[in-house]
């Protein structure tokens, strides 16, 4: 792949700072909006900030990690970026649409790229009823929260959750419980990503539930419908021999 605009990204803590300046002397670069490829400096965090600005302008984006885990990030050297560029391979990540119903009867819309998260406000577990494809799969879950995660957010939040990492060309969601009390042995399911996942809010004046489209967050939920959406997708590049298909599956053997 050949870019000829270059524009270098950085999160604010010194590290990154640093580092973009001593690039920026480096390499010709541009602003993101006249940019052919979008060079982000940071963590994981920072990085899903970028693809969640940038996603409407299908600009690729070649993370380099200066954070602590860098799973979506190659990793940081200064020399040879130019050629790193070229030799990088493309990943289109899948995001989720979320439609939320608060108690209010408004409507809010937004796309995740790891997951779409029920969580509890309280301190009494949240009861919800979760409908997959229109029918009805489990009356009453009482719970912390329950997620949806895509391949590429299977190692985020859903892991910590203990649900299944997931390879990217799988073609498969997570449904994750998050500390489920009843049913006590429910762990979960894997869902075609073209499902359509939707979660009624049981007793929400009592039980109140918030939904969290990655940075998006939605207080006092009735109702949450979650599905992949096609209208964006995406594009992070990798260098050959680091590519996010090997982390996700070296993931797996980790003790």
């Amino acid at each position: 792949m050949e870019f000829k605009k270059i524009a270098l990204v950085a999160d604010v803590h010194d590290a990154a700072v640093k580092s973009i300046e001593k690039l920026k002397s480096k390499y010709d670069n541009v602003s993101a909006d006249e940019a052919d490829i979008i060079v982000a400096l940071g963590g994981d965090g920072f990085m899903l900030a970028t693809l969640h600005q940038y996603m409407g302008r299908g600009t690729p984006i070649f993370g380099m990690n200066l954070g602590t885990i860098g799973f979506l990030m190659n990793e940081f050297q200064e020399d040879g970026l130019v050629e790193r560029l070229q030799r990088a391979e493309p990943i289109d990540l899948h995001p989720l649409a979320m439609n939320a119903t608060d108690a209010n009867g408004k409507d809010h819309s937004a796309l995740a790229i790891n997951e779409v998260s029920l969580l509890r406000e309280l301190r009494l577990a949240a009861k919800i009823r979760i409908t997959v494809d229109n029918v009805v799969r489990l009356d009453e879950l009482i719970c912390d929260g329950v997620l949806v995660s895509t391949a590429a957010g299977s190692t985020a939040y859903n892991l910590s959750a203990y649900g299944p990492i997931l390879p990217l060309g799988a073609g498969l969601l997570a449904l994750t419980p998050i500390s489920a009390f009843r049913p006590r042995r429910w762990r979960g399911a894997l869902l075609p990503q073209s499902t359509i996942v939707a979660f009624e809010v049981l007793d929400p004046e009592l039980r109140p539930v918030s939904a969290v489209a990655d940075f998006t967050e939605i207080r006092n939920v009735t109702r949450v419908e979650v599905r992949e959406t096609d209208e964006v997708r995406p594009t992070l590049l990798f260098d050959p021999e680091h590519n996010l298909e090997e982390r996700i599956l070296r993931e797996q053997f980790q003790p």
